[in-house]
């Protein structure tokens, strides 16, 4: 069979304790420090925010990925501003770059319509 046959169990979510080993995978390490970052498990219609300490003024990279049927929808915002909105197609991470004007509190809102993994990293660059 080919190797790149699309496996719908490929994006089942996984358990709890098989996050760790997942988010490692989906998010592998990069440079520069992490100021930010989370991951669970979500359940069908369920909304999670993570919010950050106070980032300072600065460029950040955003790190995300997720693991469901579906795409899962990341918005990330300071106390004024959206500077992501996007629904993502599971199974491929994205990193945006995003700047910070000011200091700053990043919330990092995870809507999920089914059962759905969630992974991001939010890295100074």
């Amino acid at each position: 069979a080919p190797a790149f046959t699309r496996d719908p169990l490929q994006q089942d979510p996984v358990s709890d304790a098989e996050l760790g080993d997942w988010v490692s995978r989906a998010l592998p390490d990069s440079t520069g420090p992490v100021v930010q970052s989370g991951a669970g498990l979500l359940g069908a219609g369920e909304v999670r925010n993570v919010s950050s300490p106070v980032l300072e003024t600065g460029t950040y990279i955003l790190a995300i990925a997720c693991r469901s049927q579906r795409r899962v929808t990341f918005t990330v915002r300071t106390e004024t501003l959206t500077l992501v909105d996007l629904g993502l197609r599971c199974g491929i991470n994205r990193e945006n770059v995003i700047y910070l004007s000011t200091d700053s509190v990043l919330t990092v809102r995870v809507e999920a319509r089914t059962p759905a993994n969630y992974a991001f990293r939010v890295r100074r660059l």
